[in-house]
């Protein structure tokens, strides 16, 4: 026991080549030497800074600790905060107008244009403020798993969690591949801590959020946040695929059978089911949120998750909840101070809570990530909390087109301040805030992925049934997995079909396990005339939503919508 007028006892630091500090030293800066080239002119103080490069997890847990107030939790898994934001800044994103990108951008309130000057400025003022810090981490990894496709990045940051981040999202190098990495392809300059100067020109705000496809660099100002350098990577791909590689890039789930090796895609905005279906104990997990449909297969962006904690519990959410351990990280999740036990109800902080996990914590996960077969399904899903659509509907090639561009769900009642009724929400090609080509493009290519290879689509509707939010209830979980599951099987494309009125979709008769006034929306509302209502002031919706894209498409694809 040690008493308050004693003095305890301190293990004397023996600095010999096996001490961590001494060793951390050297090995992390012999690791780059070869680079030492680039990052001097780029404008990096080698003399003053100690760059540590695709550190160990342990390293990053350290620094984590000792510099950013982060704390291990009771499940082994690092908790940290990105600080005054705590989500996406869509506002603040920009891309340099340059002439080898600017004809393909699609540009406007997704897209806003930067001048090139004033990246530069952003990107000096980045680079300075690196330079004042002690350590600066740098990780060097891929995008892509499919060697064919795939992209080198290399991240350098100030943070400590924002290296454990990228090194879980990103596919993490051999040391072989690490040794011979050469020049990436994709710098991101991650300076988050530091404002953008609000006067430079065009600057909205403190936080600026760039990328400049003809250097392929971005930076971040301003916004800690660090799924920030999750979708741009995601951007970058999202441009680089289909303009450079001629492959279709997604913001989609997808999984493999296990016995049959049919893949699945899953279209879904939040909410929506796309996690927790992908999810099947009878198929392997390609990936969790952005995949590249190839020439050869399918394959995922990334090496890790990022998946939302908000009320997570290993009841609901297992494979999830088993993942957060060493090595993830736990992002502005509130935890108890006593037994750092995670309180992923608590949204005091955020609704917005992320654990970002390498993909192999998954049981079930296809590793490496890539599939070299072409698709058998693609199901979109949506969450209609106005009770009109269908639990499920096979779409025609023009309908799936329809529908991939308009992106539809619905946030309900609850989810936020002054929200009494269901509000739609259309988000094209179910990723608006990524898109960076015209989502035609990508709908295009969607149709003649689908033609060539024979795919069939389905609209799997998650949301109300037997009247909206408010009067109906939410379509149960397990129809839904037995939709599911027949999509699957084949069960469901056998099946005899009916016309589903205003929205001329195609909907099963019948489903073994599945109620039939679940499958017709029309039986399940006791109140027609209400019905009928929802069904127009839906459909109105949709043409107005749609009118974005109608001059950009066929005919045949504008009439596979909704028609009043």
């Amino acid at each position: 026991m040690v008493l308050p007028h004693h003095t305890p006892y301190v293990t004397p630091h023996i600095l010999h080549k096996h001490y961590a500090q001494s060793h951390d030293n050297d090995q992390h800066s012999n690791l780059i030497g070869r680079d030492l080239e680039y990052f001097s002119q780029a404008g990096f103080d080698m003399d003053r800074i100690q760059i540590k490069r695709n550190a160990p997890v342990a390293l990053l847990y350290e620094d984590a600790i000792r510099n950013e107030g982060a704390i291990i939790s009771s499940s082994g898994a690092l908790i940290n905060f990105s600080g005054k934001k705590t989500g996406r800044s869509p506002k603040d994103k920009r891309i340099v107008y340059e002439e080898t990108s600017k004809d393909d951008i699609w540009w406007g309130s997704v897209n806003i244009k930067m001048d090139e000057h004033t990246f530069e400025i952003n990107r000096e003022r980045a680079i300075d403020y690196l330079n004042t810090r002690e350590n600066v981490y740098v990780f060097d990894g891929f995008a892509g798993w499919d060697p064919k496709y795939r992209i080198k990045v290399r991240v350098i940051c100030a943070r400590a969690y924002h290296a454990l981040f990228m090194h879980n999202m990103l596919i993490r190098p051999t040391e072989e591949q690490l040794r011979d990495f050469g020049e990436p392809d994709f710098i991101i300059y991650n300076a988050g801590q530091f404002p953008a100067n609000r006067f430079t020109k065009g600057m909205s705000s403190t936080t600026s959020v760039e990328i400049n496809f003809k250097r392929m660099e971005m930076v971040i100002l301003g916004t800690e946040y660090a799924g920030e350098m999750k979708k741009g990577v995601f951007s970058v791909m999202h441009y680089l695929q289909p303009v450079k590689f001629g492959q279709l890039s997604l913001h989609s789930s997808a999984n493999v059978d296990k016995e049959n090796n049919d893949v699945t895609l899953f279209f879904g905005l939040s909410g929506t089911g796309k996690t927790t279906l992908s999810a099947d104990p009878n198929r392997l997990l390609i990936g969790d949120d952005e995949h590249v449909w190839s020439d050869t297969g399918v394959f995922n962006i990334e090496g890790g998750c990022y998946a939302k904690c908000i009320n997570l519990s290993a009841e609901k959410e297992p494979d999830i909840y088993n993942a957060i351990r060493y090595g993830s990280i736990l992002e502005n999740v509130v935890y108890n101070p006593m037994s750092r036990v995670p309180d992923y109800d608590d949204v005091s902080i955020t609704e917005n809570t992320r654990c970002a996990y390498p993909i192999e914590y998954i049981p079930n996960a296809q590793i490496p990530c890539v599939v070299d077969r072409q698709p058998t399904n693609i199901i979109m899903l949506t969450c209609d909390a106005f009770g009109v659509l269908p639990p499920v509907s096979r779409l025609t090639p023009e309908q799936a087109s329809y529908h991939f561009l308009a992106g539809y769900t619905s946030k309900t009642p609850g989810t936020e301040d002054g929200v009494l009724e269901p509000i739609p929400t259309f988000s094209t090609c179910y990723s608006a805030p990524f898109i960076v080509l015209h989502p035609g493009r990508y709908a295009e290519m969607l149709a003649e992925r689908m033609a060539k290879h024979k795919v069939d689509c389905w609209l799997i509707n998650t949301g109300w049934t037997g009247g909206k939010f408010g009067t109906g209830k939410r379509c149960p979980l397990k129809y839904t997995r037995r939709i599911v599951d027949a999509v699957h099987s084949g069960e469901l494309a056998k099946a005899e079909f009916e016309n589903f009125g205003t929205f001329n979709l195609s909907i099963p008769t019948a489903l073994e396990g599945v109620p039939r006034e679940l499958l017709n929306p029309s039986l399940a509302w006791s109140d027609k005339e209400a019905f009928q209502k929802e069904v127009r002031k839906l459909a109105g919706m949709f043409q107005k939503a749609f009118a974005l894209y109608e001059k950009d498409v066929e005919e045949k694809v504008r009439l596979a919508g909704p028609q009043i």
